[in-house]
């Protein structure tokens, strides 16, 4: 089937309140997530719901889920897959209100409902490696040495299709009860923005945990010293 330029919704990505802010545009989901480099991913095991902050990617309509082997979802996914639901999440203001009750945020999310399967093929697996990496800095996959057999061995890698995704977004400032309008309070938004800051080579007395003394390259890479989001 032809790929269409909204995904469709389902019950579980059908919100019950705010419908207005829910959107199924593939577009807008696809530069929500590639916006970002760390989801959460929840799931059930034994019973127990569990969220984890996890690093991933996206190619296409797939997402990659990066881990260790030791970790539960991977262990659990190893049996047939596993049902998961993943969140990604950006803040871009505050919204103050005059009331307590009419406080928000401003934000674009994403959810992804699905299971979770382990990537075996070296080839795919190789490309999700590569894609996680440069997901959180684009070009450095290319630029630092790759991962080991035995470094491989030890890491897991689930890939989700983005097949059941919504995204909800918020803009704009407070909504105010008309009968507040007179009262003597702040109202508006608060901006909320990431910034990154000039790369630390190893060496330098600002940064710590480096397992050798030697100092790190005298310039660092142009994607590194132009690094912005996209």
């Amino acid at each position: 089937m032809p790929e269409t330029d909204s995904y469709s919704p389902t019950p579980r990505t059908t919100p019950t309140r705010g419908r207005e802010r829910a959107s199924y545009d593939r577009a807008l989901v696809h530069s929500i997530l590639d916006e970002g480099y760390l989801c959460h991913l929840g799931f059930v095991r034994d019973g127990a719901p569990f969220v984890l902050p996890t690093l991933y990617a996206r190619v296409g309509e797939r997402l990659y889920l990066h881990g260790s082997t030791g970790q539960r979802p991977a262990r659990a996914a190893a049996s047939g897959g596993l049902p998961v639901c993943v969140t990604v999440t950006h803040v871009d203001g505050i919204v103050l209100a005059k009331s307590a009750f009419h406080h928000s945020m401003n934000y674009r999310s994403v959810v992804v409902h699905g299971t979770a399967t382990p990537v075996t093929d070296p080839a795919e697996r190789a490309l999700g490696f590569d894609a996680t990496v440069d997901q959180a800095v684009p070009g450095r996959a290319a630029d630092c040495r790759p991962a080991s057999r035995k470094e491989s061995a030890a890491t897991a890698l689930l890939a989700l299709d983005l097949a059941e995704v919504s995204a909800k977004v918020r803009t704009g400032g407070p909504n105010e009860d008309p009968a507040d309008a007179g009262l003597p309070y702040w109202n508006g938004v608060l901006p909320v923005r990431t910034v990154y800051g000039p790369p630390l080579a190893v060496g330098d007395p600002r940064i710590t945990g480096a397992n050798w003394d030697t100092a790190g390259d005298a310039e660092a890479p142009a994607y590194l010293t132009a690094y912005a989001r996209r």
